[in-house]
């Protein structure tokens, strides 16, 4: 009886010691890791996920742990190891949800090629996928702007932080929240799809906030007179949804066959070509009172407004000089 209590005694040291040694013996992880536990996974699969990533030593010691001291559920997310930790170290941060978030800049402006790319950037998705996504995705969006054919023009600048267990529908979702948040704070609630559409091109025309109104009464005296709006941007954006641009745009480019094109279409073109910032979205609200029916770059950052076509022509020899000149 003795013996026998002695080999059990041996066996609780050695499983003690066992134990001590895979929960309490930190682990540095080879650079930088990460583990993406997606919600859904049992705790199981959890632990040995973190067990083939070299984060832990042990699985069983781990859940052990997990089931003896600390029953509540390990959330799911991506986690970034990347300093020396122990599996008790590791199992409070699962408990807690200290998950990694990529952070991902959408400036005013950016079109939804632009903010694919950089949500693949980020590598939360594929630049296709979103791209796919946004292009499919009005219903998001069709009771405040029932005309809206995308999510164009609606994905709201903004810093924002996302998870890879997040959807991409999820991601745009967030986004349109973000402009129905600013819509709510300017007013839009009503011809929101042109408001939009026209804000878009503002945004693409200048980045001076003091210039806005004007440039959106250059617009609005055009539409009033029939003429032709001829933004430039419009005619980069249908060349990008043909997947036609080449990064520059030649005088044969204001022929391209698109209702997109508002150098050969009057009125506004379909929908939005960009995310529009709220100052943008503002002008197109409230729009300058002038008689502008044309602009053009200063060359140094701003623009000059004429009323006559001779006048503007000035304003481009002008512009022309300044730009050889530097």
């Amino acid at each position: 009886m003795r013996t026998l209590f002695k080999l059990f005694l041996l066996a609780v040291i050695a499983g003690a010691a066992w134990l001590a040694w895979a929960l309490a013996l930190p682990v540095t992880p080879t650079g930088q890791k990460f583990v993406l536990l997606r919600p859904g996974f049992s705790t199981r699969r959890i632990v040995n996920e973190l067990r083939a990533a070299g984060i832990i030593r042990n699985a069983d010691a781990f859940l052990i742990w997990h089931y003896l001291h600390h029953r509540r559920s390990l959330k799911a997310g991506e986690y970034l190891f990347e300093k020396t930790a122990n599996a008790v170290e590791v199992h409070k941060r699962l408990v807690h949800g200290d998950i990694y978030v990529h952070t991902v800049v959408i400036p005013e402006g950016f079109n939804v090629f632009e903010i694919g790319q950089a949500m693949q950037d980020a590598s939360l998705c594929s630049k296709q996928e979103f791209i796919d996504a946004a292009m499919n995705g009005s219903a998001l969006i069709s009771d405040l702007a029932p005309e809206a054919t995308s999510l164009e023009g609606y994905l709201s600048p903004n810093t924002y932080e996302f998870t890879r267990t997040q959807t991409t529908t999820e991601m745009l979702a967030a986004m349109v929240n973000q402009f129905r948040q600013v819509a709510r704070q300017i007013g839009l609630n009503s011809d929101v799809q042109k408001t939009v559409t026209l804000a878009s091109i503002i945004e693409k025309e200048t980045s001076v906030p003091e210039e806005t109104p004007m440039v959106a009464s250059v617009y609005y005296n055009r539409l009033q007179k029939n003429m032709p709006l001829q933004a430039d941007p419009s005619v980069i954006y249908a060349e990008l949804l043909k997947g036609s641009y080449t990064g520059a745009l030649h005088h044969s480019d204001m022929q391209f066959n698109s209702a997109y094109n508002t150098y050969t279409h009057p009125g506004l073109p379909p929908g939005p070509i960009a995310s529009p910032g709220k100052t943008s979205l503002e002008a197109a609200m409230h729009a300058g009172t002038t008689d502008y029916l044309y602009f053009v770059s200063d060359g140094n950052g701003h623009h000059r407004f004429a009323q006559s076509l001779e006048e503007h022509n000035r304003n481009v020899a002008a512009y022309r000089k300044a730009v050889e000149g530097k």
